[in-house]
């Protein structure tokens, strides 16, 4: 269980302490040295890192060969950098992932809830969907530019409702073959421009 105090302390501020919490009930990973490793619809099970320099060498093994997803955000570990030895411990510290996961989640959630005119638990469902494929409307969602701050009328909060709470536990298993669409499954190294023709076909 995560402490509530470090998601409060460490989380973007530009996103609900809310979302936070349940992106990582729903996609995180109680463990800050959890690395999850996917290559298709095959799972890597390596030998679990005992620290931060463990957890390193792991990522920067498989980053750039397979789906590499860190820490309690389930972060996606190839983003933003163009070579593994940028990777640093900083990935599978707690704050910094929540930081930093956070940050992400929350420009996806606001792609989202700017596309879809409103938030919400359907966003947010839609937004879990996206952060866990990395694809939104048959783009690469992490290197969409972020539309900014919600309206009011967007700035809906979400709520456990009966229908979100049985959505929210269908989703704890993500499809393999949705893992199959991250960006990151290509690695940093991969032309990305050809995943909207896979997706179209799928």
């Amino acid at each position: 269980m995560i402490d509530a105090a470090l998601i409060h302390q460490c989380a973007d501020p530009q996103i609900e302490i809310a979302i936070v919490e349940r992106l990582i009930a729903e996609a995180g990973s109680d463990n800050p040295l959890s690395v999850t490793i996917t290559s298709g619809d095959r799972i890597i099970l390596p030998q679990a890192p005992q620290n931060a320099d463990d957890a390193v060498r792991l990522i920067q093994r498989f980053v750039g060969q397979a789906t590499v997803r860190v820490g309690l955000t389930q972060y996606p570990a190839g983003y933003g950098v163009s070579d593994a030895t940028e990777i640093a411990a900083d990935l599978v510290d707690a704050c910094q992932n929540i930081r930093l996961g956070s940050a992400l989640f929350g420009k996806v959630y606001r792609i989202v809830a700017h596309a879809r005119g409103e938030a919400g638990p359907c966003v947010f469902r839609e937004a879990l969907a996206a952060w866990r494929t990395g694809i939104f409307q048959d783009a690469y969602v992490f290197g969409e530019a972020d539309p900014g701050p919600l309206s009011d009328e967007e700035n809906v909060s979400i709520e456990d409702t009966p229908e979100t709470i049985a959505d929210s536990e269908s989703n704890r298993t993500t499809p393999m073959s949705e893992q199959t669409f991250d960006p990151y499954a290509a690695g940093i190294r991969v032309d990305l421009s050809t995943l909207k023709g896979q997706k179209n076909h799928e």
